[in-house]
């Protein structure tokens, strides 16, 4: 058996979450038509007879001396100290520059294996062979394996690479996980992707979700809990707030006669309900809390 947690590191908007979406065959981590969606340490699990393979998703690397975005830089660093390879994913459709460069020459100090992901070279072969140029150049020990992570083209070889690399070892988790993340954080970036989506550039994506409460008509929010043949499903109630830092950014998201936030609702309840065995019946409402990205307290609970 094999077992291995494996760090995956690119520069923003590399394709890194749909990649471990597309690698586990769920929905683990959010993703955005936006930069530095991903800002927490994401686990998705793929266990096969071969062995077991964690990926930690990580946030996008970046130069930014700004307080939030350096406690995400932290966070890449600290996956890094606690993985056994690397997954290194890089953007065939821009050209490498200061971040990519950044990128190498941090993981140039990694002593495990690393394997980089050529991603979106469904879309644009030609660069295929400028990013391979590149890797050869900055980091010569990576094995090199183009893929589509939307797609899934070279997904199989991914894999395949990946377990060849891994060292022997007992499974980290039971046989049937794909993540480990708790039911109120998946509930909360599934309402926050939506928000993302639907605002796009009108709001910093530094909002964020609190779940005040998630209760249902079951036993739990346990995702292996199955209708009663024949049965409707319960239902699970979520109330939940979407925290901005103005009362301006509260007007966007709410929108002209509460349509905004409506949408929201209705395209977030939609994802919860592939997630959970529920029918969901989402309160959602939106709150400001000024300055709050700067605070220490928030945001040691927001990135970790």
């Amino acid at each position: 058996m094999k077992s291995a947690t494996i760090a995956i590191i690119g520069r923003p908007s590399a394709g890194k979450s749909t990649l471990l979406n597309t690698l586990t065959g769920y929905k683990v981590s959010i993703t955005a038509a936006v930069p530095q969606t991903t800002r927490n340490k994401i686990r998705g699990i793929v266990t096969e007879q071969r062995g077991q393979l964690v990926f930690i998703d990580t946030p996008g690397w970046h130069d930014s001396h700004r307080k939030f975005n350096l406690r995400m830089m932290d966070l890449i660093s600290a996956a890094l100290g606690e993985t056994d390879m690397v997954l290194y994913v890089s953007d065939t459709l821009r050209p490498a520059g200061a971040e990519e460069l950044a990128v190498a020459e941090r993981l140039k100090r990694f002593s495990g294996p690393i394997v980089a992901a050529l991603n979106k070279t469904d879309v644009q072969p030609n660069g295929l062979e400028a990013a391979a140029r590149f890797v050869h150049e900055h980091l010569p020990q990576a094995e090199i394996v183009p893929v589509s992570a939307l797609g899934g083209a070279g997904i199989g070889q991914l894999k395949t690479q990946l377990f060849a690399l891994a060292p022997e070892g007992e499974a980290l988790y039971p046989g049937d996980y794909y993540t480990d993340q708790a039911p109120e954080f998946r509930a909360a970036e599934i309402i926050r992707e939506q928000a993302i989506a639907a605002c796009r550039e009108e709001i910093p994506h530094v909002l964020y979700v609190e779940i005040a409460d998630m209760e249902n008509s079951g036993t739990g929010t346990d995702e292996s809990e199955k209708p009663p043949p024949g049965g409707k499903k319960p239902r699970l109630w979520i109330r939940a707030f979407i925290m901005v830092e103005s009362e301006s950014q509260k007007g966007i998201l709410v929108g002209a006669g509460g349509l905004r936030i409506k949408s929201i609702r209705v395209a977030a309840q939609k994802e919860l309900g592939k997630i959970f065995p529920y029918r969901i019946q989402l309160d959602l409402r939106v709150k400001a809390r000024p300055r709050g990205r700067r605070e220490d307290g928030l945001l040691n609970k927001l990135i970790r």
